[in-house]
Order: C-alpha cells, then sequence, then structure tokens
C-alpha cells in the first residue's frame, strides 16, 4: 500500500450530504475484484449521461477538478453497502484524502486499508475548506498527516484528530497483510514451538 505523509492538491468541492457508496461507485461495476480500472466509473451517474457523454456541470468534469486529489464533502460520506469497491475507485482516480463532517464506520476502515485519508473535522471548518475548494486554479489544500493539519491556499491551518494506530498505517504504508508481515517473527515463533506440541497438524 501507498504510504501517506504529506499532500498538496486541488480539492473538489462537493458539498453533499449523504454521498453513498452506490453514488460512488454504482453496482453495475461491481464485477471485478481488481483494485485498478474504476476509476473512469467513480460517480458514474453523476458524472455521465445515461449515452455515457460527460455532464458538464458535474465538480469532476471540470477543470482543474479533473486533476483533484482531495474531496471536501458533506456529512456522512460513504453511507450505504460496505463495498470496498467504493475507495478502490476513488484511489484509481487519485484521490487520497476525503475531508468531510462525518463518515459512514466501514467506508471509514475501508480507506485507510487503502490508502486513502478520511479526515472528520466540524461543519464549520468544511465550510472553510469548501470554500477554499471552489476557487479552480488556487483550490490547493496541503495535508500534512504527521502534524494531523490542513492548510489551506490562505495558509490557515485546521487541526484534526485520527487514531494513532491509523495514523502509524498510512504512514508506513500497511494494510491488514502488511500489518501480519510486521509480526513474521512472532508467527514463525509460534509454528515451530507448536509443531513440536501437535505434529499431527503440520502432517
Amino acid at each position: 500500500m501507498q504510504k501517506f505523509n504529506q499532500l498538496t492538491a486541488i480539492a473538489a468541492p462537493m458539498p453533499i450530504m449523504n454521498i453513498d457508496t452506490d453514488m460512488i461507485i454504482p453496482k453495475q461495476f461491481l464485477k471485478t475484484i481488481k483494485r485498478t480500472g474504476l476509476g473512469v466509473n467513480l460517480f458514474d451517474e453523476m458524472r455521465y449521461t445515461p449515452e455515457g457523454k460527460e455532464i458538464p456541470d458535474f465538480i469532476l468534469n471540470k477543470e482543474p477538478y479533473r486533476k483533484a486529489g482531495i474531496i471536501v464533502a458533506g456529512a456522512n460520506f460513504g453511507c450505504g453497502s460496505s463495498r470496498e469497491h467504493a475507495p478502490w475507485a476513488l484511489l484509481d482516480f487519485g484521490i487520497r484524502c476525503i475531508i468531510a463532517p462525518s463518515f459512514a464506520d466501514i467506508f471509514y476502515n475501508n480507506c485507510f486499508k487503502n490508502g486513502i485519508l478520511p479526515i472528520a473535522v466540524p461543519q464549520s471548518e468544511v465550510d472553510k475548506l469548501l470554500d477554499d475548494a471552489s476557487r479552480g486554479d488556487n483550490a490547493r489544500i496541503s495535508i500534512d498527516l504527521e502534524k494531523q493539519e490542513i492548510t489551506g491556499p490562505d495558509g490557515g491551518v485546521i487541526k484534526f484528530e485520527i487514531d494513532p494506530s491509523n495514523k502509524k498505517c498510512l504512514l508506513e504504508g500497511l494494510d491488514d497483510i502488511g500489518i501480519t508481515f510486521t509480526r513474521a517473527a512472532n508467527i514463525d515463533n509460534f509454528e515451530n514451538s507448536d509443531k513440536g506440541q501437535r505434529p499431527w497438524l503440520y502432517a
């Protein structure tokens, strides 16, 4: 998993509450088990007409937001089904951070497992960041995970909280499998000891 330490990117304003996982990646795109290739269908029903043409008014179809690396959104982002394809699609598009007043629990945890930083800050702070994100080419926001700070284009700083274990995993690029590998020596020691006590399990 790609490490996350610092990020400076275009922030796309999406002041919509209850953006659910079916909006993020509609159900017809869930057939794949690959984590790549889903970015083109991110927010598919909001980005494209039924004929497949871009909807000009949708934020990610506008410049410079086509290259957004951050989304600033409304409360309860990622609600709905627990599909892990949602963070896969966001990451494949290029989104590394989502800032909102609140998140659905399963989506929130899935983000950390896929190298995306979800940041929950009060609505008053989100409103400031939505204003910052509306500035087009000047809509660059910086995230410093180590310091737990968001810096707007005018230099204003917003502090955010994060669980220490989630922070460590992002800083070190560790998903669930990576965490397991950090304990490989302990696992080997257990297996070697257990083979002596229960050899029939290893026959």
